[in-house]
């Protein structure tokens, strides 16, 4: 048969498998990036995020991808924002650096939860999160209560955030961003354990948010929490809802747009 007849041939493409009736085909595009479990039990359960939040936020209307790799450019193309929750997310290969930097330089957002800004490289990752925390250094409470201080109780991702305590982990020795740096929404006092030694009674941010523009970019937008060591705490409404707010804003949402989705209703039985 020759080249022109095997052109002229039709080609039968399959038919995409219909999407379920409560998916919400419109909605904000996230993909999340986790890590292998460590630790002890009930604590950095990466792999059990990616299962419990792809389905929160699917629940919220979200359209949610994830791995347990970095994002490759492909699955950037049209994300909008990056959750990491992955141990030393800062070690990076040259490709998925790229990767990162070209997501971020359209203006693409990131969040970064616990220790997922630790790495070989602080200054570089404060780039993208607006704070590194160096690898190898003892540099973290262990489990302690993490009290909060509101410090920008006006800003939305706050709304109904208050004062309050956590049973969880904070570092304290970072590398932050400048020009432009943070924009602080709530810090804590670190506690008095072994490992925090002299940085006892230190005022540390612990959440907070970060825009700026890559040289030739777009305005780009990051929001970090550093707790999240004790798995549980993903749980705490407060939290939750702070999350979600947060992920929506640095995905350039409406703060409130996975908090308030309302998901469509069921279809009666033989549509």
């Amino acid at each position: 048969m020759s080249a022109n007849s095997l052109n002229a041939q039709s080609v039968t493409v399959p038919a995409a498998a219909p999407r379920p009736w409560d998916q919400n085909p419109n909605g904000m595009r996230i993909y999340i990036w986790v890590g292998l479990k460590s630790h002890y039990a009930g604590q950095h359960d990466y792999p059990q995020f990616l299962a419990d939040w792809s389905k929160i936020l699917t629940d919220h209307g979200a359209v949610v991808d994830g791995a347990l790799h970095a994002p490759r450019a492909a699955d950037l193309e049209h994300t909008d924002v990056v959750i990491i929750y992955k141990g030393d997310a800062g070690y990076l290969a040259d490709d998925e650096k790229a990767a990162l930097e070209a997501f971020v330089k359209r203006g693409g957002g990131l969040v970064s939860l616990h220790d997922s800004l630790c790495g070989p490289d602080p200054a570089f990752f404060a780039t993208l999160v607006g704070g590194g925390k160096k690898h190898g250094e003892v540099n973290y409470t262990l489990e302690a209560p993490i009290p909060y201080t509101v410090v920008d109780a006006a800003h939305p991702i706050m709304k109904g955030m208050s004062n309050f305590t956590l049973d969880d982990e904070a570092f304290y020795s970072m590398t932050w961003a400048h020009d432009p740096g943070i924009h602080v929404l709530a810090t804590t006092v670190i506690p008095g354990t072994p490992s925090a030694g002299v940085h006892k009674g230190e005022v540390v941010p612990q959440i907070w948010t970060y825009e700026h523009t890559v040289p030739g970019g777009e305005p780009a937008r990051a929001f970090a929490w550093m707790q999240g060591h004790e798995y549980a705490n993903f749980s705490n409404y407060q939290i939750q809802q702070m999350l979600l707010r947060g992920i929506a804003w640095a995905a350039k949402k409406p703060v409130d747009s996975l908090v308030d989705y309302v998901p469509p209703e069921q279809p009666h039985a033989g549509k």
